[in-house]
């Protein structure tokens, strides 16, 4: 099975992706991108690279060729709702954990609100319900690694209980 782990800069995905590594294949798309070249450009201005999805699903689709693996593999990387995909887990966080964990990470104030609204908004949610059916969601906004890690593989065998749609900011952005 290939599983998606997905979500806004800031989410936690790099540090719970660290810690699922011990159960679980994990696949850096970042990385991934960077080594194969899956990328039509270099951003300067952003310092990022410009992603070719295509190129990059087409690989992930035919994994199994790349990698000697066979059992349930993770795909790390804010864009691995774009993928192919047997499953897909977006993690969250509030605006205001966002807004902490992102200024200590050292980004930027426009950088930061971009994330942010992003995230208000439920940007990457909303991408992977277009593309996937067996999406999932947590709220890491009040837990730590480890709950998290927990948490995904409750989904991985099977939990529903993280169904998409059951975080709101609203509440913290205009109450």
């Amino acid at each position: 099975m290939k599983v998606g782990i997905t979500g806004t800069p800031g989410t936690g995905k790099s540090a719970v992706c660290e810690i699922i590594q011990k159960y679980y294949p994990v696949i850096d798309l970042n990385r991934l991108i960077e080594e194969k070249k899956f990328y039509t450009e270099k951003d300067r201005e952003r310092n990022t690279l410009v992603t070719d999805t295509d190129a990059l699903a087409k690989y992930v689709l035919n994994y199994s060729k790349h990698w000697d693996v066979q059992q349930t593999t993770i795909f790390e990387g804010h864009l691995a709702h774009y993928l192919p995909l047997d499953m897909v887990i977006v993690l969250r966080a509030s605006p205001s954990e966002l807004r902490r964990r992102l200024s200590k990470k050292g980004f930027g104030e426009a950088k930061i609100k971009e994330n942010i609204e992003a995230e208000a908004l439920d940007v990457i949610l909303v991408e992977a319900l277009e593309r996937h059916e067996n999406v999932h969601e947590i709220d890491t906004s009040e837990k730590d690694v480890n709950e998290v890690v927990n948490c995904i593989v409750e989904i991985i065998n099977g939990s529903d209980k993280y169904h998409p749609g059951s975080i709101d900011w609203n509440g913290e952005l205009f109450g």
